[in-house]
Parts: structure tokens; sequence; C-alpha cells
């Protein structure tokens, strides 16, 4: 196991990082509380190309200023004053890319996880979706533009390589107000058989 260096969130092919990303494992420390998930599920958003990007960029100017840095730190922001997202800030501070984590399976901390989120057993609505894994690991937009390398938050590699065939790549989810060619992009990544991904739309 070993932690992600900054490094791997700076290169500028925000596919490929959203990719590479699921079967890493997302971890918090918050209040003494150590949270993991492994990652398996993800969307991509790229500064150029992409018009839903453009459009909340323009949206949600004062919370999206933690895009505008070097890869490697959090951006959470709310939707519906409601719900979080926890999102990874990619490429140079010139180039606001980002991936969305969407769901994770809970590793360690499941009774921390249920705790936060007023569950009596594990299930797929403990963490399968972005803002359930948001409430389960307690990530809040308080912490956004927090470095990924510790010691509240942190990415691990743990080896696993997930195999081309177990990938499904499909649309993004809510962004019809972005226009058709922001919804064609098959830029939303699942791990094949997982039971933690978010429900298909």
């Amino acid at each position: 196991m070993q932690q992600l260096p900054s490094a791997f969130f700076q290169r500028p092919d925000v596919l490929q990082i959203a990719r590479e990303l699921l079967g890493k494992h997302l971890c918090t420390r918050l209040d003494g509380q150590l949270t993991t998930g492994r990652i398996v599920e993800t969307e991509a958003y790229r500064h150029e190309g992409d018009d839903s990007m453009t459009l909340h960029l323009q949206r949600k100017q004062r919370q999206a200023r933690a895009l505008f840095a070097a890869g490697g730190v959090a951006y959470i922001y709310t939707v519906y004053r409601v719900h979080s997202l926890f999102n990874i800030v990619c490429n140079d501070a010139a180039h606001p890319d980002t991936v969305l984590v969407r769901a994770v399976e809970p590793v360690l901390g499941i009774e921390e996880m249920l705790r936060r989120r007023g569950l009596s057993a594990p299930a797929r609505n403990l963490t399968a979706g972005p803002g359930l894994l948001c409430q389960a690991l307690g990530l809040s937009p308080a912490l956004s533009g927090e470095p990924l390398t510790g010691p509240a938050i942190w990415v691990e590699d743990h080896g696993e390589l997930i195999a081309e065939e177990q990938v499904q790549a499909s649309s993004r989810v809510g962004l019809e107000y972005a226009g058709p060619a922001a919804v064609a992009l098959p830029w939303r990544l699942r791990v094949l058989g997982s039971s933690w991904t978010s429900p298909a739309r």
C-alpha cells in the first residue's frame, strides 16, 4: 500500500486519472476517526470541450476557486444546499480539471460511517452516491482546498488493477442543463459487478 502523491493528480489527462482512481482507496481521518472506501465510480470534468465545466465555473464562482490550484487538493461543494460532492482537483492551476468521486465500497471505519449516515447496517445507500459517501466519510465544504496528502484526506494505492473489461463507461449524471454535447460524453466510469456503484440513469 502507498499513498498517491500530488504528481498523480497533476497530470494533464483527467480521463486517465478518473480511470486509474478506480480500485484506489479514499481515506479520511476526522475527529480521530479513520474511514476508508474503495473507489468504484468516478466522473471526469475537463476545462475544455466540456460545457458542463464551463457552466459550473460560472455558477459556482466562489466555491470553484479551489479548482484553480495545482492538482492534488479536494474540491467539495454543495448542491441543492444539502448534499456535498467530493471532487479531486487535477492538472495545474491554469487548467481547472476535476474528478468527481461518485461511489465507494466501505472498507474501514464502517461503524463510524453508519453512525454518520444514521443507518443500522451496511447497505448500498451507505456510500453508493456522491452525497452519501461524503456524509459517510465526513467530507464537507469546510475541507475544500485540503491537500490530499493527509492528515485529513488521502488516497491509497493497494496494488489493485481494474481490467478494461471490468470498467463501464457511460454518460455523466444530471447534466441536461449543459446541453446534449455534455450529456453525450462517456466520462462516467464504474466497476462492473460492484454492488456499491450509484444507480444507473
